[in-house]
């Protein structure tokens, strides 16, 4: 199971998708086991890959994440990837506590995939990061913790739409609107 926890990584970068907003990952979480259910368990020693089946739900701390299907892989310099994939009814997600707040970062797609050497993570086919009422949609949603920035396209590795409705959405609320979680809306004269 020690293989598993880059998976951990994988929503902290997914969490850190939505920079222009202040989402942190819940630090705590790092230092919580990691605990994986699923229908089934496959493990391939030699080949270092982890395969779990039906119904799979990680958590660690306040991670979650969920999906039909979670493959790890560890390569022979120790990095793990790691790749969630949905059903035909549902996307694979992720939901996690932001730090220092009592609000939770979430994302969907129908392919979450992380690779822990390069610190990257991405969203495919209808990809959405949500937090604090802020919100990214679109085809593909890569995040390069790094450099801490993102990028929301169509398609991977393009820069504009190129069919009509696969154009890219953002909601971003403005700063002490009463959409923000913790501010209180703005009072009315008596």
């Amino acid at each position: 199971m020690k293989h598993v926890l880059a998976l951990a990584f994988l929503a902290l970068g997914l969490v850190a998708a939505l920079q222009p907003l202040p989402a942190l990952a819940e630090l705590a979480d790092r230092e919580k086991p990691v605990n994986i259910e699923a229908n089934r368990l496959t493990v391939d020693d030699r080949n270092k890959v982890h395969v779990f089946e039906g119904n799979v739900v990680l958590t660690q701390g306040s991670l979650v994440i969920k999906g039909d299907r979670l493959v790890v892989t560890q390569g022979p310099d120790g990095f793990q990837t790691g790749v969630a994939t949905g059903s035909d009814k549902r996307p694979a997600t992720f939901r996690q506590k932001r730090e220092g707040s009592n609000e939770f970062v979430e994302g969907e797609a129908e392919r979450i995939e992380y690779d822990s050497r390069a610190e990257r993570a991405r969203l495919f086919n209808q990809a959405r990061v949500e937090s604090g009422g802020d919100e990214v949609r679109g085809h593909y949603i890569e995040y390069d913790a790094l450099s801490e920035k993102y990028v929301v396209t169509n398609q991977p590795g393009t820069s504009s739409a190129t069919a009509g409705d696969s154009r890219v959405r953002a909601v971003i609320q403005p700063k002490g609107s009463a959409a923000e979680p913790g501010s209180e809306a703005p009072q009315k004269p008596q």
